[in-house]
């Protein structure tokens, strides 16, 4: 067996998908065992068992940041490759501290009004720890929703709730708060960083006293980003009642990241459920996971416990924060092509022919549904205790 298919075979092994059988599942797996594989490289390089690994949430998919896709990352779940002791970051994972701020109103503005308020905060200049706030609730899958509210436990809530579901992308490049997070925006942080050539392609990295600045400068980051949906929600509903305001892709310490995943850090926070726009959106309380018995029926038990990582599952604490992509004019991955550096993935569908690509922006996409809420509640991850009904959405 050569080198390569070996490191890839032990990724693949240490990726626990609890993922929905479906195209956005099969190809974020296909991607992700090669960016596991590159840190797997850089473990045996500093005489580490290669245990880094992605445990993978019921609304895996791919991610749409091209720079993150093309280093062999998936997205919707939690990579570990540590305890949280080791001085070591990887770069090309892009912590960006994106996450949902939820608000309830006793009064429900109108869509005017709510406008007008964009408006007017969109043509003056806010500022936040010395950071100019941009208006970027266009962009990509950045929103702002308003719901009506159906309880499910008896707990008062406000009749309505809005979600502000943003990041700090103020700070992807240089920085007056210090470098930026993206090491592909930063140029401050790539001359930081240390590059090593991997089977895979290259792996941007810090280590020691510089992965502990960065983990300080994505800290301060996060702040930031929490306090901007803050400012946001104050100019734009005025008078709220704050439920939650958590961070769903960031550094949970120097060895730990969550890519479009909550973390769940105790079970009195209510975390957002956001799915199609069509359809309702939950509130959940999160549950500590994973549980034996959703690790045995998951089938995880046997190579967790020959790998040394049942313990990382048992504390995974993860809770999807959203659908996810799926891909229509796709059955199944039939076959990765590594050319020149680059990952090439022949797809197929039913009735159609084969397709290969390398990027996957390009492909028309759907969001999941209701599927992702059963999943969770079968793997007994979280519970619901609202059911938001969305009356509207603002990206403008």
């Amino acid at each position: 067996m050569k080198k390569e298919e070996e490191f890839l075979k032990v990724a693949e092994e240490h990726i626990f998908c609890m993922g929905l059988p479906d195209s956005g599942t099969r190809l974020c797996l296909s991607n992700m065992k090669f960016g596991l594989a590159k840190i797997h490289c850089w473990q045996r390089k500093m005489g580490l068992s290669p245990l880094a690994t992605f445990i993978a949430t019921p609304d895996a998919t791919v991610t749409r940041n091209r720079g993150r896709w093309d280093s062999g990352f998936g997205y919707g779940g939690k990579v570990s490759w540590g305890k949280g002791d080791q001085e070591v970051v990887f770069l090309e994972i892009k912590p960006n501290a994106c996450g949902m701020l939820v608000g309830g109103l006793e009064r429900l503005p109108t869509e005017n009004e709510l406008l007008e308020r964009v408006d007017s905060f969109q043509k003056k200049s806010s500022y936040r720890r010395g950071v100019k706030l941009e208006w970027d609730f266009s962009q990509g899958n950045h929103f702002i929703e308003v719901f009506s509210v159906r309880p499910k436990e008896q707990i008062s809530f406000s009749p309505w709730v809005f979600i502000i579901h943003g990041s700090a992308g103020e700070l992807k490049g240089d920085s007056t708060g210090g470098y930026g997070l993206y090491w592909d925006h930063s140029s401050r942080l790539r001359q930081e960083s240390e590059v090593m050539d991997t089977l895979f392609g290259s792996l941007y990295l810090l280590e020691g006293k510089k992965a502990l600045d960065y983990l300080e400068f994505y800290r301060f980051a996060d702040e930031f980003s929490k306090e901007k949906r803050k400012v946001v929600a104050d100019h734009l509903f005025g008078s709220f009642h704050l439920i939650s305001n958590e961070t769903h892709q960031g550094l949970l310490n120097c060895n730990e990241v969550i890519l479009g995943c909550h973390y769940i850090k105790d079970t009195d926070t209510l975390y957002p459920l956001t799915l199609r726009a069509d359809i309702p959106a939950y509130l959940l309380r999160g549950k500590k996971n994973l549980k034996d018995r959703a690790i045995e029926v998951l089938g995880f038990t046997e190579k967790a416990r020959e790998w040394g990582t049942y313990q990382r599952l048992s504390c995974a604490n993860v809770l999807p924060h959203g659908g996810g992509y799926v891909f229509p004019q796709m059955s199944k991955v039939e076959r990765t092509y590594r050319l020149g550096g680059k990952r090439y993935f022949r797809i197929a569908a039913p009735g159609r022919n084969r397709t290969i690509l390398s990027n996957i922006r390009g492909m028309p996409y759907q969001y999941r549904g209701k599927e992702v809420l059963d999943r969770i509640v079968e793997l007994n991850l979280g519970e619901v205790v609202a059911e938001l009904h969305p009356l509207w959405t603002i990206q403008v």
